[in-house]
């Protein structure tokens, strides 16, 4: 049963894009399994890049079939435009990209919803993308979710909708004093998005366990990281679903027993978007060199990464979380013009070192990083392709990783460029 599960293993942006784009091309299937079209993917192919928030990059090779699971929130507007572009540059999808009929639906309230709450002096501000994605995880849970399946009955469509959009309207304008919606509209706009993305509508984790029953090489893969885990991350500065491995499960409908291999990717330092504890991050210009020199900027926003010293107690803690097999270690080449590298072996709090990843966000905040230092290598590594022709000190920097989490590092990217990576 090959299934092999990518998960980020920072606060995301570890680029799993390219991870997932390398090994589509030796597997039958990649599928999707939280998230949404926050989550911009970027690869980069010759000379053409390519920017991918909700169909997983496996589909920039030919004949890998796609699927967006049940755990994933979907936005049709932003689906089409996807697939548009993809067709734009020669990029068919049809017959190789599948939605489950589960997945529920982002909605234009919901978005409205987003923007309105991070604005507002009264919220916690969390540092979303405004794509709508945590209000409709809220109407998920809460049971008034609308599903895709939903798009192929105008009249279930119509009573969910109307239901839903009168609810919204009392937020609006009682609590936020916002213009309230018009549900005829979104019905009528819903329904024609339900006509152009029917042929895509499968029964996605039958699609998948007969693939696995046939032996059909599978990857599976999140968005996010397992520190904007929605029960293990930064709470209350998290996504509102679970990037971890444990959410391909319950993401894509199909047992823990099939999964064989998890591979966490993670970024040769550490990065985080938005508000939230951040133990290891930089001053201000040492983080505004390491910005320009890694290019962190959102694939989906073009916000700037927070930047800092590789967190080994993030690692371990992601390790233990996911159950991680091997790494896959991204951005090392970034590194090359520094003269000196730390990581961060363990917390202090209160003059005590912690044993444990803190859950309390009092704590989180005011641990003090314990570091070890490392020499660097002032060396371009991005045209290395062998673990043994990398620079003395970087093999050292990599091993000493390895012992720090007790995880072996597999794979290694030197730059953007598929062939820019080491295969150990």
């Amino acid at each position: 049963m090959p299934v092999e599960v990518i998960v980020g293993a920072q606060w995301g942006d570890e680029g799993k894009g390219k991870i997932v784009d390398l090994l589509s091309e030796h597997v039958d299937v990649v599928a999707r399994y939280q998230g949404g079209a926050n989550a911009g993917h970027t690869v980069v192919i010759g000379q053409k890049k390519y920017i991918l928030h909700l169909i997983p990059s496996g589909i920039l090779h030919e004949n890998t079939i796609c699927v967006i699971g049940n755990g994933v929130v979907i936005d049709p507007q932003a689906l089409l435009e996807e697939v548009e572009m993809l067709n734009g540059q020669g990029i068919d999808v049809e017959g190789r990209l599948f939605i489950s009929h589960r997945a529920h639906l982002i909605m234009p309230y919901h978005k409205l919803l987003d923007r309105i709450k991070e604005e507002s002096h009264t919220e916690l501000k969390i540092g979303t993308t405004g794509r709508g994605i945590g209000p409709a995880y809220v109407d998920k849970a809460s049971r008034t979710g609308i599903r895709i399946v939903d798009l192929l009955d105008r009249q279930t469509l119509h009573e969910k909708l109307e239901m839903n959009i009168r609810q919204k309207n009392q937020i609006l304008s009682k609590i936020y004093d916002a213009t309230e919606l018009n549900a005829d509209e979104m019905i009528e706009d819903y329904i024609e998005f339900g006509q152009k993305i029917q042929p895509f509508i499968a029964d996605t984790s039958q699609l998948l366990n007969e693939a696995i029953r046939r032996q059909k090489r599978v990857l599976c893969e999140g968005a996010q990281g397992t520190l904007l885990d929605l029960d293990f991350g930064t709470y209350p500065y998290v996504t509102s679903s679970n990037p971890v491995s444990g959410g391909a499960s319950t993401g894509l409908g199909i047992g823990p027993n099939r999964i064989d291999t998890i591979t966490g990717v993670i970024k040769a330092y550490t990065t985080r978007v938005g508000e939230g504890p951040f133990p290891t991050e930089f001053d201000p210009e040492t983080a505004e060199q390491m910005r320009e020199w890694g290019q962190e900027f959102g694939a989906t926003t073009g916000r700037p990464r927070r930047c800092g010293w590789f967190d080994a107690v993030v690692a371990r803690f992601a390790v233990q979380i996911n159950g991680i097999d091997r790494w896959a270690l991204t951005k090392l080449d970034v590194l090359d013009r520094l003269e000196e590298i730390k990581i961060c072996v363990g917390y202090q709090y209160e003059g005590k070192k912690l044993e444990s990843f803190p859950a309390s966000l009092l704590q989180m905040n005011s641990v003090e990083p314990i570091y070890e230092s490392y020499p660097g290598w002032l060396t371009p590594t991005s045209h290395i392709t062998r673990f043994e022709d990398l620079p003395e000190n970087a093999q050292n920097y990599v091993r000493a990783i390895e012992e720090l989490t007790d995880t072996p590092v597999e794979i290694i990217s030197v730059g953007s460029r598929r062939r820019a990576t080491i295969f150990r």
